[in-house]
């Protein structure tokens, strides 16, 4: 079949044909020859409860017939407010919420808040980012910038505004002569020294919970509350990004609540609207709100808006879907899921070309490489992600790899049947192609 869709991350020349997708159910996911695939990968880390959920349609069909979207330019919606102050109850230490369309934008939105309320105090020397070395924030030229993986945005570094790096402390590569402790100290030491030393510093910002696009890195504990911490101690705002691990993905409906620590910003997206529609928000402290307040001539107002923010139909489907989570206790759910998971780490690192498996609550990553001892990547040249996505195929699941990382990220409320099928038919599919590889 002819397409004229440009697929985001992928070779168009390597692949000349797509699986058309006509219908998800459930876990699954149908193509239009009645071929299914479980969604390994929670059509890209945002589904909660499959595919077709009804109370979800029944929420979105309802809004529809009402209110299919009103600007929030000088108006205001509903369900807009609604969702708003559930968020606030929601989000410790919260006070407004800023409509977006997604992740990027929504840390979009966090850069130039943070960048705008150091202005509205006259501090206009605070212009800089502190973030943490292999962390993702989007795809936009400003969220490119905050999370710099070098492999996805190295094409564009002439284009992105500098950002201060700081290392974060990895589980899997320790420098030498370091244990894991000493390594997170010293992280955490190289840290304070930037923002004790930099007087121009307009926010730290990090992922909160781990790093997943950057290569599934889970912080050791304590350390998110120690930067918490530092950021306050030097007086500089604390940006969080929860986009892809709040919400229930790492087993905590507000991550940084269970990492004990107090951000000035935080994001939400992704799992928001159960990945039914887009929506992100991004929610600010009173001291940051107040920071905007003036008269219109102050020009202190915020400078940012999209079309689309504060869309009803997509507002009321959160809506819907956070009353979910309480009404099926998901996240009674998830630490089931996640404990299954951690019952086969140990068969998983075992497989030949796996070097390092990397879990918490929904989410896992395993890095596969050529040679466990010096944990040498997996080649490009090897096409391992291709071939991971046919093999996998091969089993009825869809997984997709970050480079030579295989990703784990299903709809967290999977059954305990569909997991051990996902676990068996990833290990299976790791197994066949080490086969073809090695």
């Amino acid at each position: 079949m002819h397409s004229s869709v440009w697929h985001p991350y992928t070779q168009m020349r390597e692949w000349n044909s797509f699986d058309v997708i006509v219908k998800g159910k459930g876990m699954w996911l149908y193509d239009k020859k009645g071929d299914r695939l479980l969604d390994g990968v929670a059509s890209m880390w945002c589904n909660v409860w499959g595919h077709s959920k009804d109370e979800l349609v029944q929420a979105m069909v309802k809004q529809t017939k009402k209110l299919q979207h009103s600007s929030l330019f000088n108006l205001t919606n509903d369900k807009a407010e609604e969702l708003a102050k559930i968020m606030v109850r929601l989000a410790p230490n919260m006070h407004k919420v800023f409509y977006s369309d997604d992740g990027s934008t929504a840390m979009e939105v966090s850069a130039k808040m943070a960048l705008q309320y150091w202005q509205n105090r006259g501090e206009k020397k605070r212009t800089r980012f502190v973030t943490l070395e292999n962390s993702y924030h989007g795809d936009t030229i400003g969220t490119m910038s905050l999370g710099y993986v070098p492999s996805f945005f190295s094409r564009y570094k002439s284009v992105l505004f500098s950002a201060i790096r700081a290392t974060s402390p990895s589980s899997y590569r320790i420098p030498n002569g370091f244990t894991i402790k000493d390594f997170e100290n010293h992280c955490l030491d190289r840290i304070e020294k930037t923002l004790s030393q930099n007087n121009n510093i307009a926010a730290f910002v990090m992922e909160s919970g781990a790093q997943v696009a950057g290569g599934v890195n889970i912080y050791p504990d304590g350390f998110q509350s120690k930067i918490s911490k530092l950021c306050k101690k030097h007086d500089v705002l604390y940006i969080l990004d929860e986009i892809a691990t709040g919400l229930g993905r790492l087993g905590s409906m507000v991550e940084y609540q269970a990492q004990k620590s107090t951000p000035d910003i935080v994001a939400f997206g992704k799992m928001l609207t159960a990945g039914y529609l887009p929506l992100a928000t991004t929610l600010a402290s009173k001291k940051v709100y107040d920071a905007f307040l003036g008269q219109y001539q102050d020009m202190r107002h915020f400078f940012h808006g999209h079309t689309f923010t504060g869309n009803p139909l997509a507002c009321a489907t959160a809506i819907t879907n956070l009353a979910l989570y309480k009404k099926y206790n998901i996240l009674s759910k998830v630490k089931k899921s996640s404990a299954y998971l951690q019952s086969r780490v140990d068969e998983i690192s075992e497989l030949d070309i796996v070097g390092d498996v990397r879990h918490k609550g929904m989410l896992m990553g395993i890095e596969l490489v050529s040679n466990k001892a010096r944990k040498t990547p997996i080649s490009p040249q090897k096409r391992i992600y291709q071939k991971i996505f046919n093999e996998a195929k091969k089993h009825k699941i869809y997984l997709r790899t970050l480079g030579h990382i295989v990703m784990l990220v299903p709809p967290l409320a999977i059954s305990e049947r569909e997991l051990e099928f996902l676990v068996d038919g990833t290990i299976d599919t790791i197994k066949n192609v080490s086969q073809k590889i090695l």
